[in-house]
């Protein structure tokens, strides 16, 4: 599996600019919010298979672990 590179600021004040079109910036935005959607859903789904004692190693009760990696991956 890839990872993309995070955007740096300069490459986000590109898209600020009075004429980047805003098929660029929607584009962006989706872009951003999908791969947000996925770190949910990996991370949610590691969490998910933390064994007890990783779980109190991090501070969590396994019931407050279920409770978060049930959570649907737009939820935040």
């Amino acid at each position: 599996m890839t990872h993309a590179r995070p955007m740096t600021p300069d490459v986000l004040s590109i898209l600020a600019q009075p004429g980047t079109p805003i098929a660029a910036k929607l584009a962006v935005a989706f872009a951003v919010r999908v791969t947000k959607w996925a770190t949910h859903r990996r991370t949610r789904l590691a969490l998910s298979r933390l064994e007890p004692w990783q779980l109190r190693d991090v501070g969590l009760t396994p019931e407050v672990a279920n409770t978060e990696a049930s959570r649907v991956f737009w939820r935040v």
